[in-house]
């Protein structure tokens, strides 16, 4: 298999389009008579491009691909075949995701090993995964003042290293309650070492590509080495690209790996104290990408470190999840939360996500009792219906409209206008049934309403996969009633599985 080094994840345009038209293009795509994953935007060289580079000087392709690098020109990305490729995100779905990340997380890995690349997760070992392995192989990493050793766990799934960073911090807090304990005890409230723990999270992640001899592939043995490209997820991994720089690329090591920073959610930034920098352990120079100032007291009052502002200043490559989120995060202070003017400043591109085509598929889902397909879903939805209504508790009745909520509960997904929005529904003679946890303030009022509407209204509040896959397949519509939302693979997993979105429609109408 042919090997491009990491400098050729490079653009083929100069201009960056985000309109509209494209966006319903690319969701029209994701069907249910659709039978293999995209993520638009990411292709593998075909097999012209694959001669133009055997034949074309080595020396000159790379240096003229590590200039576009550096220039961050923005258009479509054109990943090389046989690269190495690194996620790193505090969430990887189906081991820990409390929403969008980890779906992505769990989804998009196989999508690129499929394309012939070499893959690797790095996430947190917040709970004893069953089928993954402990490697032996054990790094001492700096985490604030004290130096701490990680192990790290491995298995191979799809195509894919799974690599699980082992340390108390991670096992500690959230072990045997992954779904809600990942960033804190309760939804709103955060852990107050998370600083350190991501920290370790990001330099682990750095290290495991070196010290990890893998041979499940057989196309792949031995350690992925230094020519690798990074993807950083969101608030949590942006300190590595700034330890790639000052921890390795300072001493010669990685120098070919670049760094891409993929934004799935702008509202959480990572802003803490700007005290805190120094444990971070980065040289001074990296101080000015962190340095943030906004008009609120938390976590505390005026001058802040930002980790998202650096991840996005320090990194090689910025994406995000849509093209049109792409362009609400440059379209001014609100939608882009203080961030616009730094995404402005680096360009960012946008590529729609994909779903995982084999966990969501009405074919085969191994939580739905009847199993279907385009050409018999008429026929399904109705029995699944049914089974949907009895397990949760209400009347079974197939002529009532049952309409499905999956989110989390709070303020940008909208549950404070589902909650009022509910009794007209149920003036209108529907049932609504409602999974998600978040706010223990919204818990409490979908739950209430539960209790004021019995044969209407059901809330289950935590995390049920399997109650997930019955409410998009048995539900009539899915309401996404969300202020802003990224990409939302809850409304192409309804595609997928032909139930309504129908947000828009159903809260005009009840207004």
């Amino acid at each position: 298999m042919a090997t491009l080094t990491t400098s050729h994840f490079v653009s083929t345009s100069s201009h960056f389009s985000s309109h509209g038209a494209d966006t319903k293009a690319n969701l029209a795509q994701v069907g249910a008579r659709n039978q293999a994953m995209t993520h638009n935007g990411l292709r593998s060289l075909n097999k012209v491009d694959r001669l133009q580079i055997r034949t074309t000087n080595a020396k000159a392709v790379v240096t003229k691909a590590m200039k576009q690098a550096d220039h961050r020109p923005l258009g479509k990305i054109i990943c090389g075949i046989g690269m190495n490729i690194v996620f790193v995100s505090a969430e990887c779905g189906p081991w820990s995701k409390t929403g969008g990340l980890g779906d992505v997380l769990g989804g998009l890995p196989p999508a690129m090993a499929a394309k012939g690349h070499r893959v690797m997760t790095v996430c947190p070992r917040y709970d004893q995964y069953k089928d993954a392995w402990d490697t032996s192989v054990l790094v001492d990493l700096k985490v604030g003042d004290k130096v701490v050793t990680v192990r790290f766990f491995h298995c191979y799934k799809r195509g894919v290293d799974r690599v699980f960073v082992d340390h108390p911090m991670f096992l500690e807090k959230v072990w045997g309650k992954t779904a809600s304990k990942i960033y804190g005890p309760r939804a709103g409230l955060d852990y107050e070492d998370n600083q350190l723990r991501f920290s370790l999270l990001c330099q682990a992640a750095l290290e495991a590509p070196r010290v990890l001899n893998l041979n499940s592939s057989k196309n792949f043995s031995g350690p992925y080495g230094e020519d690798v490209v990074f993807i950083a997820n969101d608030w949590h991994s942006a300190l590595l690209p700034c330890y790639l720089k000052s921890m390795y690329q300072s001493r010669g090591i990685y120098m070919n790996a670049k760094v891409v920073f993929c934004i799935h959610n702008i509202a959480y930034q990572g802003r803490f104290a700007f005290a805190d920098f120094k444990r971070l352990n980065l040289p001074e120079r990296f101080k000015s990408s962190f340095d943030f100032i906004d008009g609120y007291n938390k976590p505390v009052k005026g001058r802040k470190i930002n980790w998202m502002k650096a991840g996005i200043l320090e990194s090689h490559r910025v994406l995000t999840v849509s093209p049109y989120y792409a362009q609400e995060l440059v379209s001014g202070e609100d939608k882009g939360v203080e961030l616009d003017n730094i995404i402005r400043k680096t360009g960012i591109t946008g590529i729609v996500n994909g779903m995982d085509v084999q966990e969501w598929n009405p074919a085969s889902d191994k939580y739905i009792s009847v199993k279907y397909d385009a050409t018999t879903v008429m026929k399904a939805k109705p029995l699944l219906k049914e089974a949907l209504q009895a397990e949760v508790g209400l009347p079974c009745d197939g002529d009532v409209p049952l309409i499905g909520f999956i989110g989390r509960l709070e303020e940008q997904k909208g549950s404070d206008i589902l909650a009022e929005a509910i009794p007209k529904l149920v003036a209108e003679n529907c049932q609504i049934v409602v999974l998600g946890t978040g706010k223990k303030a919204m818990e409490k009022q979908i739950e209430q309403l539960e209790i004021q509407y019995p044969d209407n209204v059901r809330a289950v509040a935590k995390f049920n996969v399997s109650l997930a896959h019955m409410i998009i397949a048995g539900a009539d519509y899915i309401l996404v009633p969300s202020r802003f939302e990224p990409c939302g693979l809850i409304q192409l997993h309804a595609m997928r599985y032909g139930t309504v979105n129908a947000s828009d429609h159903l809260f005009s109408a009840t207004n």
